[in-house]
């Protein structure tokens, strides 16, 4: 493969985001896991973990089509392939929709038609929706918290092929996850966000005093979620003393924020989410009933 070839497929790869991706997958594979879906059916758990990545794949590169103006304007994104000039958008498009479909089929052929079903309600309300209120509204971050609460429902979906409580369950500790995260970075890159012109809400309140009370009112709305799982009978006693530490300190680092409303604080709160998220997890899964 010449050098040309090699820097062409990696940025392709970089459309589809395969690191942030990881989350998601380690998401759905819990949620497939609570549902106590069959580990020995490797057909259906690779099927499951490869449409999934896939449509969040896609939805990555359809993001990054639809914002390479803005991307193009921000330190931390211009060098992307669409911004950068590497890619053009009718090519990163058709990459967007071969990946997305390609994962939707996947999943309803080797899983079931739920699972797809709840991957394109991810898929569009990530690029139609979430993506386009970015430029209009701060309140853009909740929107796009929706869409990013749903993998562990697609590997529940997946394992029961049906919708019940525990699929709620996670998609409630999930989203509540995601708010203090995102505000985190939203405050690391705010100038960047100005720049761009995306009213972030460190943009348009810059005194910080919002972003902050707001990352430790979603924190705190955690806890009560995060320990749902030992209270309707999904997890036991191991988890729920884990997952009130887990929070606990995460909260910890919610307040450290919104106290100093330092950049170092709003890293050390980022790195905190996605610290917290994996050992949630896997504590669950260890302690499921």
């Amino acid at each position: 493969m010449t050098i040309g070839v090699r820097a062409r497929a990696s940025d392709y790869v970089a459309l589809a985001k395969p690191r942030l991706n990881l989350l998601v997958v380690a998401s759905t594979v819990a949620g497939y896991a609570m549902a106590h879906g069959d580990a020995s059916n490797v057909g259906a758990l690779l099927s499951t973990i490869i449409g999934t990545a896939l449509v969040a794949g896609g939805a990555s590169a359809f993001n990054q089509v639809i914002e390479r103006d803005s991307d193009g304007l921000m330190r931390r994104t211009r060098l992307r392939p669409l911004p950068d000039g590497r890619l053009a958008a009718g090519e990163a498009l058709t990459f967007a929709a071969i990946f997305s479909a390609a994962g939707l089929v996947i999943l309803a052929a080797g899983v079931n038609v739920l699972a797809a079903i709840v991957a394109l309600a991810t898929l569009g309300s990530y690029a139609a929706v979430y993506t386009p209120l970015k430029r209009r509204t701060s309140f853009a971050t909740v929107i796009g918290a929706i869409p990013g609460a749903l993998p562990p429902v697609i590997g529940w979906a997946a394992a029961a092929n049906v919708l019940t409580q525990g699929a709620w369950v996670l998609f409630g500790i999930l989203f509540l996850w995601q708010l203090p995260h995102f505000l985190a970075i939203a405050w690391m890159y705010r100038d960047d966000y100005a720049r761009a012109g995306l009213p972030m809400l460190p943009v348009i309140e810059p005194d910080g005093r919002s972003t902050g009370r707001q990352a430790v009112l979603y924190t705190a709305a955690l806890l009560p979620v995060a320990l749902a799982p030992s209270l309707v009978g999904m997890s036991g006693a191991v988890y729920f003393a884990g997952a009130l530490i887990l929070t606990l300190i995460f909260l910890g680092f919610s307040l450290r924020f919104a106290t100093t409303r330092a950049v170092r604080d709003a890293r050390r709160l980022f790195f905190a989410s996605i610290t917290y998220l994996p050992l949630l997890w896997g504590l669950m899964i260890f302690d499921r009933t």
